[in-house]
């Protein structure tokens, strides 16, 4: 049977509404957050500038309340990057992870963690955070260095805080305009309830959940997509268990794509207004295929930390903030009227992050 091919623009229109950025929505923020899988949250302010501009009337108090309020939570997920993720998703999905988790920390010091027994290590560490007061990363890597001697101990601590002890990143980092270091406290401490526990051999409920989430947030999308937003290696068993209840299309490159049969799919025509996305969003990220949004030239713009702006879906300029005001320096020609649209949405931004004190555009 001859598959539907879905072109750039079409995928694109379709991203741009299961990201929530086609329309801004009048969702929670707890739902967005839901919805959205997570959020990338290494820089820990950017995901108020994702919520931005995704949702209407969004007010940054609100994040932070949840933050503070245990609603969601900082911690290492999906490709071993911070995210901030809901309480109910950290619970379900952590221990999915794990196993991921420790092979990319391996993958960055398996020399320096050769002696080391990480079973030993993690029911070491275990022991140090049980009474739930907070430690960062560097006294946990000095004190397992007592047991554990090296040159610098800090691979003892990135694995601990990554990989072998779930915990979570404590406020105030990641409130709205806090500066603070990172403190962790096991995740079951901090929420109160244990994680649940590895599904039996065989079956693999969170794979599936997570092939169906992703979909509805990123689809239509390969299972390279799916791989490349989450760093699971082990999902074809759950793509496979769910393939009845999905749909199949064709990409200009051949690669066939699954998607939710009533997901939005949006005609491609449809306009697409200016967005301006945080650093690291996983609107770009959340793809091994990234050309639906960003062009091949411009692709390390996802993976180097740059704010970038979406004119007509795609990203055609990157945004900075330079003395309270929004400087943009756009990545191709823009029309006159492509500028302005920039200009008035640079504006709404600069007015957001300054609490109305400043709506100051500057356009390279």
């Amino acid at each position: 049977m001859t598959m539907t091919v879905l072109d750039t623009r079409a995928l694109n229109r379709a991203t741009l509404a299961r990201q929530l950025l086609l329309d801004r929505a009048g969702l929670p923020v707890l739902d967005a957050v839901a919805h959205l899988c997570g959020m990338q949250a290494q820089e820990p302010q950017e995901p108020f500038v994702g919520l931005w501009s995704r949702l209407r009337g969004f007010d940054p108090a609100t994040l932070s309340g949840l933050l503070v309020g245990r609603k969601v939570v900082r911690t290492h997920l999906m490709r071993r990057t911070v995210h901030l993720v809901t309480a109910d998703d950290v619970v379900a999905w952590r221990a999915r992870h794990d196993t991921m988790l420790r092979q990319r920390v391996l993958g960055v010091y398996r020399r320096e963690l050769a002696g080391v027994d990480l079973d030993e290590l993690a029911a070491a560490g275990r022991a140090l955070m049980a009474d739930g007061e907070p430690w960062t990363m560097g006294d946990l890597a000095r004190t397992m260095a007592e047991r554990w001697p090296m040159p610098q101990p800090r691979p003892l601590g990135e694995m601990l805080v990554s990989a072998l002890v779930p915990v979570v990143q404590l406020p105030p980092r990641g409130v709205w305009r806090a500066k603070a270091g990172v403190r962790n406290v096991p995740i079951s401490l901090w929420l109160g309830r244990e994680l649940d526990p590895p599904a039996p051999n065989g079956s693999d409920p969170v794979g599936e959940t997570l092939v169906r989430r992703y979909l509805a947030a990123y689809g239509p999308a390969a299972t390279a997509d799916l791989r490349a937003w989450c760093g699971l290696a082990g999902l074809p068993a759950a793509v496979a268990a769910v393939r009845g209840e999905l749909v199949s299309f064709r990409d200009e490159r051949g690669r066939q794509l699954l998607d939710l049969p009533d997901a939005p799919r949006p005609d491609p025509d449809t306009p697409a207004p200016v967005r301006f996305l945080p650093a690291f969003d996983n609107a770009l990220l959340g793809y091994d295929d990234r050309t639906r949004i960003v062009d091949d030239a411009h692709r390390g713009v996802s993976i180097a930390g740059v704010r970038v702006v979406l004119v007509d879906g795609r990203v055609a300029a990157t945004w900075t903030v330079t003395d309270g005001a929004v400087t943009v320096a756009p990545l191709r020609e823009l029309s006159r009227s492509d500028r302005d649209e920039v200009a008035e949405e640079g504006e709404r931004l600069a007015s957001f992050l300054s609490d109305g004190e400043t709506r100051a555009v500057k356009i390279a």
